[in-house]
């Protein structure tokens, strides 16, 4: 049985630091590549960041570069998201999901990774 799970989410205030986790289980861990998505209220999921399987590959979102870092520890079986300088619209529920695809801005969304995917983490960015 795969299982993805978030962790690391919380309240905090704007310019602050979050790291999330996200640990994997069921899966052969490093043939897969790792996304990390997010929700807001009333939007839909998009991505925010995607790391390929071995080669270090990253793709993130305009929105997030130069503030948010995507890592893997495939030893660990685990993927992180580094996320500095958290700013009001950063408020989320943030996944992690797992795919056999390339790492470029067409498959770091949502639709490519839907058959491996967390429950979630809430960021919530509030002064």
């Amino acid at each position: 049985q795969v299982q993805l799970v978030e962790s690391g989410g919380g309240l905090v205030q704007p310019g602050s630091s979050l790291r999330l986790s996200c640990a994997a289980s069921g899966l052969p861990f490093d043939f897969y590549a790792i996304g990390w998505f997010r929700q807001a209220p009333g939007k839909e999921l998009e991505g925010v960041s995607c790391i390929s399987s071995r080669d270090g590959t990253i793709y993130s979102a305009d929105s997030v570069k130069g503030r948010f870092t995507i890592s893997r520890d495939n030893a660990k079986k685990t993927a992180y998201l580094q996320m500095d300088g958290l700013k009001p619209e950063d408020t989320a529920i943030y996944f992690c999901a797992a795919a056999l695809v390339p790492v470029t801005p067409q498959y770091c969304t949502p639709k490519y990774y839907h058959d491996y995917r967390g429950q979630g983490t809430q960021v919530t960015v509030s002064s």
